[in-house]
């Protein structure tokens, strides 16, 4: 979907897109190859079916993890949901702008709404599937809301969306998960038998830790000096 936000909600008001702040480490070839399948998708497939299509992907693959306990094949499976879920995803809002059928605010708003009840159920599965301890879960789940609701603030006062932090973005995290999933399916444990996806975990916590209060400070202090009171 688009990733824009209307500044100004008051029907008939001009709507100003904000700027689009995408600098992760697999942005260039990513764009092209997105662009390159947009330009050949079949016009019966439209942006909405791609964003369905990554939202009930993103939901197996909490599905996935959630039965992966039982059976570690589903480890494999949630490999190919979460590139379904990439497909998806990333491939809505190119297909809008390649056809230049673009709707801004619907986009924006039905695109990470999705996201984050999808990140939820991803969680959940997580929790549920004995290769990551709830606690990890639910901490790495909190974070990535706050960084989401931190973004979108930044999207409405300072007019930028910032898709990546630090070159790390939405298809750099889904290629640490197939990695991590191909990993545990050989070694679910290490270091003196810790979770694999625990080590992970804690690695992911303490970066979007840092993350949340780096972008946080500097918007706080950017605002402030763009309202200075006289």
């Amino acid at each position: 979907m688009a990733t824009q936000i209307l500044i100004d909600s008051t029907p008939g008001r001009l709507f100003r897109q904000a700027a689009r702040l995408q600098q992760s480490i697999l942005t260039g070839p990513e764009k092209r190859l997105l662009i390159w399948m947009a330009e050949r998708t079949p016009y019966r497939i439209g942006p909405d079916h791609l964003t369905l299509l990554g939202f009930v992907a993103q939901l197996m693959t909490g599905v996935s993890y959630a039965v992966a306990g039982s059976n570690r094949l589903w480890l494999i499976a949630g490999i190919g949901f979460l590139a379904l879920n990439w497909f998806g995803d990333s491939m809505d809002g190119t297909l809008a702008r390649v056809r230049q059928k673009q709707r801004p605010r619907y986009g924006f708003y039905v695109d990470h709404i999705l996201d984050s009840v999808g990140a939820v159920a991803l969680m959940i599965g997580l929790a549920l599937s004995g290769y990551m301890g709830p606690a990890i879960a639910i901490s790495l789940l909190i974070l990535f809301l706050l960084l989401s609701i931190q973004s979108y603030l930044a999207t409405y006062t300072l007019g930028e969306f910032r898709m990546s932090f630090w070159s790390f973005g939405p298809t750099e995290l889904r290629v640490l998960l197939i990695s991590g999933n191909l990993a545990v399916f050989q070694w679910p444990t290490v270091l003196h038998h810790y979770r694999l996806f625990d080590v992970g975990g804690a690695i992911g916590i303490a970066g979007m830790t840092t993350m949340l209060i780096y972008f946080t400070a500097r918007n706080i202090v950017r605002l402030y000096n763009e309202e200075r009171l006289s």
